[in-house]
């Protein structure tokens, strides 16, 4: 797991090189992001729950199969583990954004997810539109400008809807 900075110096010392111009621009420009990023993840951290069960709401709404008998999220033990799972994957996409980089998200929550939830005959195209519909909440709560520090937001929002993209795209 690294984070944006040693990510950006492992890879330069693999190549037995100084850090470039434009390495230390985007690490520069990354700190000068840090309160923006720091209010971007306490306000998803902050929200948790509700993005969660909104989302989870929203599909079953949109999928009511899945809370049906026979559906995957039918009864209340599997119904539990699928809110369980959506919270897993928010919370690493605010360790993600947290460090700048998605290894985290990757190596500790994404890598073989596909492939466990195969095996358990969980629909990984339902869990990637409950994960599409957590990520809609998070970036309205990150793009509104309330209580937030003052500022373009745009490179943090492309940089949470990018982690979202990966987590759905690793479960469809």
């Amino acid at each position: 797991m690294f984070d944006a900075f040693t990510r950006v110096v492992s890879q330069a010392d693999a190549r037995g090189e100084f850090l470039s111009d434009s390495q230390l621009d985007a690490l520069e420009a990354m700190v000068k992001e840090s309160n923006k990023r720091h209010d971007a993840v306490n306000r998803v951290t902050s929200n948790s729950s509700k993005i969660v069960t909104d989302a989870a709401r929203e599909l079953f709404a949109d999928q009511p199969q899945l809370v049906q008998p026979g559906g995957n999220a039918y009864t209340n033990r599997r119904m539990s583990a699928c809110l369980r799972d959506m919270e897993i994957i928010l919370r690493y996409v605010t360790y993600a954004l947290l460090a700048g980089d998605a290894s985290v998200l990757e190596d500790r929550c994404l890598n073989g997810l596909r492939e466990t939830y195969q095996a358990l005959g969980t629909p990984g195209s339902s869990v990637a539109v409950g994960v599409q519909k957590m990520k809609d909440a998070a970036i309205r709560l990150v793009n509104d400008p309330s209580g937030i520090t003052q500022g373009d937001c745009s490179q943090i929002v492309s940089e949470l809807s990018s982690y979202f993209d990966r987590a759905s795209a690793a479960v469809a």
